[in-house]
């Protein structure tokens, strides 16, 4: 039987999912990801972010 969780991921998967997320053009954000500058990391050579994460992260970034 399935575990049910109230907590979902909403993970945003690849790199172009993830610039056009969080506004930027495809090349800003795969540079980002490559440097480690965003919280996200690869699963099976995709890159994958989860929202809240990238939304906090942001949001700490403007304060």
């Amino acid at each position: 039987m399935p575990v049910k969780s109230d907590h979902s991921l909403e993970l945003v998967w690849g790199a172009e999912a993830i610039s056009v997320f969080i506004g930027r053009t495809q090349r800003a954000t795969f540079h980002m990801l490559e440097k480690g500058e965003l919280p996200a990391r690869k699963v099976g050579g995709r890159w994958v972010a989860e929202r809240s994460n990238l939304t906090k992260f942001f949001m700490e970034d403007a304060a």
